[in-house]
């Protein structure tokens, strides 16, 4: 760890992961108002970006309201005591987009691929490293590889360079039992730090992030008010209150992150982060966070039940990249059947 007086780190993910839950529409003034209190209450990283990773507005992920360098060279320039991180996934995001990320002052990148992909992140991670950056390696959809299947894809990260890797919990659906046996593993054979990324579906996001930190995950990823994706991530405040009573030290100031979730975060929520059917069968069914918003527009266009249309994804085994799957199944649902090509591309 960077900071040697802090047990974990901290990455708050509200201006990356909750862009999917705000259509991605943050503004300019959102962002300084956020870093802002962030900032204040001393959390070491912020990611900043479009839900889907730089270069991820487009029409098949969602159009960005504001260009995301703008965003995040506001956030630059806000942050005092915070350092602005970015997320990447290679074939959304470019090795042109690092560079440029780099030139508007971001001090961290996240390159993350499909548990099983580690292969497509070399070059990425390998010219992040070359421009200074905290690189990282983010292994999404960790609930669909084993635990030796995700030290395998781990070790390459490590190999090209990453100072850390992580196990993200893209849908929401692992057990505490699954993350302590995947990060216990992980934080036995590398050398690198190990991190863990949660999400809120099946209500376990607190749960498992802190069963990461005792088996060894010195990095974690919090949303402030649950401003995430799906049912949202580990909720930064709580997570902090927690972490203070099991004198596990952040950094973090509980007083002014309680304040910022309340005063300048909620007021920005399209609805209360919760846990809904919609964002409850993505944990129960394995399917990608940001897969939610996709499926509900499908299923009224269509008149179908968006449960089903997840469940059926989740049947799949579809991982991000393959949003173009949603139509089609809604699209075989109405025509009274179940059955579909099973997809054969993937990020």
């Amino acid at each position: 760890m960077n900071e040697t007086n802090l047990d974990v780190l901290i990455t708050e993910v509200a201006l990356r992961d909750g862009s999917h839950a705000v259509n991605h529409s943050f503004t300019e003034d959102q962002v300084e108002q956020v870093v802002t209190v962030l900032d204040e209450a001393h959390v070491p990283f912020i990611e900043v970006s479009h839900g889907d990773g730089l270069g991820g507005s487009t029409l098949q992920y969602g159009l960005s309201k504001v260009d995301e360098f703008k965003l995040i060279a506001r956030a630059v320039k806000t942050a005092k005591f915070s350092k602005i991180a970015v997320l990447l996934l290679p074939g959304i995001g470019t090795v042109h987009d690092i560079r440029k990320a780099k030139e508007a002052g971001v001090s961290l990148i996240r390159i993350a691929t499909h548990a099983t992909e580690a292969d497509i992140a070399q070059q990425h991670i390998e010219e992040a490293k070359k421009l200074g950056l905290i690189t990282i390696g983010f292994l999404m959809m960790a609930h669909m590889a084993s635990a030796e299947v995700l030290l395998e894809q781990a070790k390459k990260m490590e190999s090209y360079g990453a100072e850390a890797v992580y196990v993200t919990d893209s849908a929401g659906a692992m057990l505490p039992s699954e993350v302590t046996e995947k990060i216990t593993l992980l934080k036995a054979n590398l050398d690198c730090e190990i991190g863990f990324h949660a999400h809120n579906n099946l209500g376990l996001a607190i749960g498992n992030t802190l069963a990461a930190i005792e088996a060894g995950a010195t990095r974690i990823d919090g949303s402030i008010r649950a401003l995430g994706a799906g049912a949202g991530n580990a909720q930064t405040e709580v997570l902090v209150a927690i972490l203070e009573k099991m004198h596990i030290k952040t950094g973090v100031d509980l007083y002014k992150i309680m304040d910022a979730a309340e005063e300048v975060v909620a007021p920005l929520l399209p609805k209360p982060q919760e846990i809904t059917k919609g964002s409850l069968i993505l944990g129960y069914a394995g399917v990608y966070s940001s897969f939610l918003l996709h499926a509900q527009r499908a299923a009224k266009k269509y008149r179908v039940d968006s449960r089903d249309i997840l469940y059926k994804l989740g049947q799949l085994k579809v991982v991000g990249g393959q949003e173009d799957m949603i139509v089609d199944v809604a699209k075989q649902l109405v025509r009274g059947g179940t059955e579909i090509n099973e997809p054969t591309a993937s990020k």
